[in-house]
């Protein structure tokens, strides 16, 4: 049975907060307890905290680059995808996940968002993690209202909304 793929979100490493770095751990940490698979961007930030909550939890993590060189991905990825693409990679890291968790972020963050948004995968940003998760935490992101962008209190409560536990 294929397990179930978690894409983590959020501000990378320039513009990230320790609050953001703490909340990413701790999602990290609780997506690997659940037994699921890490997806994230593979960089820093809240994706190098993330995998690092993963890993010390012997987790797995799959970083998608948008670099062509797998020297770019942090140390905790297990499998990076060098996609050689830019930002273009967005679309992939959203694609191969069975929902999203969105912590701060920006512009890009945004844009895995919407992607997600449009294939309707579940969606859950931590509450005052920052940026555009709290922009659009508890809204749509159109008109459409394809899906419903969901508000998790903590990492716990946000990796059980994909678990069902």
């Amino acid at each position: 049975m294929r397990k179930l793929q978690i894409a983590v979100i959020g501000y990378n490493k320039d513009r990230c907060t320790e609050e953001a770095r703490l909340l990413a751990y701790q999602v990290g940490s609780e997506i690997a307890q659940a037994g699921a698979i890490l997806i994230c961007g593979g960089l820093g930030g809240v994706m190098e905290s993330a995998c690092k909550g993963a890993k010390d939890k012997n987790g797995f993590t799959v970083g998608i680059i948008p670099q062509d060189e797998f020297l770019f991905a942090n140390e905790f990825c297990d499998i990076v995808i060098c996609t050689g693409m830019g930002f273009a990679r967005d679309f992939i890291t959203a694609n191969s996940a069975d929902g999203i968790i969105s912590i701060g972020g920006g512009v890009g963050t945004l844009i895995e968002m919407a992607v997600g948004y449009m294939k309707k995968k579940v969606i859950v940003t931590i509450q005052g993690s920052g940026g555009v998760s709290d922009s659009y935490a508890g809204k749509y992101l159109d008109e459409r209202k394809r899906v419903p962008i969901l508000i998790a209190k903590d990492a716990h409560s946000a990796v059980q909304m994909f678990s069902g536990g």
